[in-house]
């Protein structure tokens, strides 16, 4: 498996925090940055249940598709998270499924991420829409989405953003929905998708090593509609009825989470995984300073290693999140931004240590059985917001252009499905008005940081 050193680790830690210091001492931060490449995110057991603790993410040896409506599944034998089971023709089922919520939609497994078209003649995944033998871009755009919004939570943005790149390219396009980041990266990379939204810097990072030609169009912008604040936080976060557990005095701490079960998304994930083993490892750099090189201290946060006592990968922000509030662990990673449709503030600050935050009544699968379960936020991390990216095989120059100039308009900026009122109880989206003024176009250097 590919690994960044934890000198480039702190390297990249010392630059975020340089970046995210100005305007962000609301946040009490456990520690920000990346730890780099970790390996390819997980492949199940051979049983075919998704998150084996050993390899978090991938399907079976079958190639069998992790079960999408299994959003918090581990590697317990109790089959944590399971939601909304697959109906009976096998395919994942709806109530929190991702992918089956469009017949416009493709759903992919691991076995062959993104192909909603025919293989070329080199054997390569094919596109539906590649262009053909003059270089005319004809046929389907697809849009790959990670896990995290390939429920039916998130059914009408996936829409209104196929709409948007139907009025901007003049082509048919379709969303391809995942059940583990490594399948988006994948199809990326590919070219079996053409456009990843909602990306994290990881997992964009991992797809233009693989393709250099893979570059991000624009990311979601401040509340000013700016680059500065352009942040969400990663959140390490306990049960509440738990939370004194994890106070140093009067303060929360993470100094009590060794041996504790913990629970990440994958570790492909940057808010989810990256940034905070990274912490981890720094915060608690004297356990650390024995291991016998940098790749062990990495591997130890691993089902493999001893520092917790279980590790879990949910696939996806909702399934972390999920394994806290049954139970199946005791600490879990997640971010603030895939959560916001499925819970609300009780007492604190938003994205402060110290918040507690409670599922919301009438939440969406997979959290429609755990209404008023509680959590608390003991560690908060800024996080640079994610970008969408592109893949040029299928889209030429100035598609590429219109979609990014498009998409960053004021037009889409008043968009009420992908940037909604926060204030609206019964509003979903991708991002809160109050936190996100629209997208803002940015260049990879942009998420140097991360690398």
């Amino acid at each position: 498996m590919q690994k960044n050193t934890i000198f480039k680790a702190i390297t990249a830690l010392l630059l975020v925090a340089v970046i995210m210091a100005a305007g962000l001492a609301g946040c009490s931060s456990y520690g920000s940055g990346d730890i780099g490449n970790s390996g390819n995110p997980g492949n199940s057991d051979n049983s075919g249940n998704p998150g084996n603790s050993s390899n978090p993410g991938n399907s079976d040896n079958s190639g069998n598709p992790s079960d999408s409506s299994n959003l918090g599944n581990s590697s317990s034998a109790e089959d944590p998270g399971n939601s909304g089971n697959s109906d009976e023709s096998g395919n994942p089922g709806d109530s929190g499924n991702p992918g089956n919520s469009s017949n416009s939609e493709d759903h992919v497994n691991s076995e062959s991420p993104g192909n909603s078209g025919n293989s070329d003649d080199s054997g390569n995944p094919g596109n539906s829409g590649n262009s053909d033998s003059q270089g005319t871009n004809k046929g389907i755009i697809n849009i790959v989405w990670y896990p995290n919004e390939s429920g039916n939570t998130h059914a009408a943005v996936r829409s209104e953003v196929e709409k948007l790149v139907r009025q901007a390219t003049g082509r048919e396009a379709k969303s391809v929905t995942t059940t583990d980041y490594t399948i988006a990266i994948e199809a990326i990379a590919s070219g079996s998708a053409d456009i990843a939204m909602a990306m994290g810097a990881v997992g964009y990072i991992e797809a233009k090593n693989r393709n250099p030609a893979v570059d991000v169009m624009f990311t979601n912008a401040d509340a000013d509609g700016g680059i500065e604040g352009a942040k969400y936080f990663s959140w390490l976060c306990v049960p509440v009825d738990k939370s004194g557990d994890y106070k140093n005095g009067d303060d929360f701490s993470i100094d009590n989470i060794k041996g504790k079960k913990m629970s990440f998304v994958s570790n492909s994930s940057t808010s989810g995984f990256k940034v905070p083993t990274s912490s981890i490892i720094l915060h608690f750099a004297d356990y650390f300073k024995d291991f016998a090189n940098d790749e062990a201290k990495q591997e130890d946060l691993l089902p493999e290693g001893g520092f917790f006592s279980e590790v879990f990968f949910g696939q996806s922000h909702q399934g972390s999140a999920i394994n806290l509030i049954t139970g199946n662990a005791d600490v879990a990673a997640f971010c603030d931004i895939e959560l916001q449709a499925y819970i609300e503030l009780k007492p604190g600050t938003e994205n402060t240590v110290g918040a507690v935050y409670a599922v919301k009544a009438g939440a969406e699968a997979p959290f429609s059985a755990h209404a008023g379960k509680e959590f608390t936020v003991i560690a908060c991390t800024p996080v640079f917001n994610g970008p969408n990216a592109v893949n040029p095989k299928n889209l030429s120059a100035d598609e590429i252009k219109a979609i990014t100039d498009l998409f960053t308009s004021a037009e889409v900026t008043n968009n009420k499905i992908i940037f909604f009122d926060g204030d609206d109880p019964n509003a979903t989206g991708l991002y809160k008005i109050g936190t996100s003024k629209g997208y803002i176009a940015v260049d990879d250097s942009w998420y140097d940081a991360y690398r």
